[in-house]
């Protein structure tokens, strides 16, 4: 599977002045294999060193944490030696021996030329801070395959050519999607809601949809639920009987809240009734930062302003929260995959796709995203240009492309130019409104909101 982080990856193997990575992502988004797939491809040897599974690993950090010790004590871990200029080593699970997160303060410092990449869950890294080596490493975030790699996942590549073709053109343009290349995007877009970019789940779809779809999507929620069921238990080790009570609360309490609203539009978290005698935002906040910290929800502001800095005019108790992956939304909520691909599932088809659009526009690199709400008036999502004005992008879940919101937006802030994402084929301007097919919104970057009237290519 092709991962866009790869590139990443080899801008730091080749860097002049190079500090130990760390690649970070909630559990199982395919850290470790990323990382050995970059070792076998571009070094000699991969020494690949697992710190929850390695009997002994801890006491090679335990006193000194000089680089040389350390290698040394490796060197006799692993009976071969560690070459610093051709050899990649893996830190893979760091978080489980903190002084080994230290330690690459030091190799920074002192051995910059050792190729050190280590994996670790974001749960596990932020629960050590006082371990963390700020300033001394590289970060590198993975997520859950955006829809783009899924494509490439499941061997779609005459698709995801078609997305490439569009990624590197001015964004957007007047070119519009052939028929045939949309009708195939959406078939598997709706396939992705399914499915979602767990590398594990997206491979267990690849090997089987040319059997039996049907077969295929059994597996895949079966697949999901065994993550879910990871997750919780992550819950219950790292944060004590109580508090994963709570926190599992929170976290189940997500999909529950979309299925409840009134509207199309993924509603404002309320906290009543979440945890039993528990009620507020200060009661509960420890929960919801413990599963932002483990990259399981995302958290989006609500602003009552389109002017800039958008948390000028928010509240820390007001905003939205999402799942951190479609698929694992789809399964949490026991949502039939066949309801998805039918494209009908009630009221929750608006809350899902906006899901879906924020999980990839994270996956892109987004961020200082907002939801925009005044009145009776609601943008799903502001994104800031270059030149520092708010960008509204309303979402549509199907061929509804009327946006009322959008327009109050565009009169009251006078935006360059505004985005709506739906159903619709092709890419067409109107009035300063750029029309895209959700399955698109993976090609929108930090780099994209140019400042002027139209996005650019990176």
């Amino acid at each position: 599977m092709q991962r866009t982080v790869m590139s990443k990856l080899m801008e730091w193997k080749i860097a002049p002045e190079r500090k130990p990575l760390i690649l970070r992502g909630a559990r199982q988004v395919g850290k470790t294999w990323l990382l050995r797939e970059f070792g076998e491809k571009n070094f000699r040897v991969v020494h690949t060193l697992n710190f929850e599974k390695l009997a002994g690993i801890s006491k090679v950090f335990a006193e000194d944490l000089s680089p040389r010790v350390i290698i040394a004590g490796l060197e006799l871990m692993l009976k071969r030696e560690i070459d610093p200029e051709n050899d990649l080593i893996i830190f893979d699970e760091i978080q489980a021996v903190p002084r080994a997160l230290t330690s690459l303060k030091y190799f920074a410092e002192e051995f910059p030329n050792y190729h050190i990449a280590a994996a670790g869950s974001l749960l596990g890294l932020h629960l050590n801070p006082a371990s963390f080596p700020v300033g001394k490493v590289e970060m590198v975030d993975l997520f859950p395959m955006s829809f783009q790699e899924f494509l490439d996942g499941i061997g779609e590549q005459k698709l995801v050519s078609v997305l490439r073709k569009l990624s590197h053109e001015p964004l957007p343009c007047n070119c519009e999607i052939p028929q045939v290349s949309h009708e195939l995007l959406w078939e598997q877009f709706k396939n992705y809601l399914v499915v979602g970019g767990m590398p594990e789940v997206v491979s267990v779809f690849a090997k089987q949809r040319e059997k039996s779809l049907f077969s295929a999507f059994t597996s895949v929620r079966s697949k999901q639920k065994q993550l879910i069921d990871a997750y919780f238990s992550d819950i219950a080790k790292h944060s004590g009987k109580v508090n994963a009570m709570h926190i599992e609360r929170v976290l189940r309490s997500v999909p529950a809240q979309m299925a409840s609203g009134v509207d199309t539009q993924l509603p404002k978290y309320v906290f009543k009734d979440v945890i039993p005698g528990v009620r507020g935002y200060e009661r509960m906040a420890a929960a919801i930062d413990w599963l932002q910290k483990a990259g399981l929800i995302v958290r989006l502001p609500i602003v009552n302003s389109g002017e800039l800095p958008f948390l000028a005019h928010s509240s820390e108790n007001f905003f939205k929260l999402a799942l951190f992956d479609v698929g694992i939304l789809g399964a949490l909520a026991a949502l039939p995959p066949q309801a998805i691909l039918d494209y009908d599932f009630g009221s929750y088809k608006g809350y899902f796709v906006e899901n879906f659009v924020l999980q990839q526009f994270i996956a892109s690199g987004l961020d200082n995203l907002a939801c925009w709400r005044e009145g009776d008036s609601e943008v799903e999502f502001l994104a800031v240009s270059r030149s520092g004005a708010a960008i509204p992008i309303e979402v549509k879940a199907g061929l509804q492309t009327k946006a009322k919101s959008l327009g109050v937006f565009r009169q009251r802030y006078a935006p360059p130019y505004a985005i709506l994402l739906s159903g619709v084929l092709g890419r067409r301007e109107q009035a300063g409104v750029y029309r895209w097919p959700i399955y698109t919104a993976g090609l929108f970057r930090d780099s994209s909101f140019s400042a002027g009237g139209a996005p650019e290519s990176e």
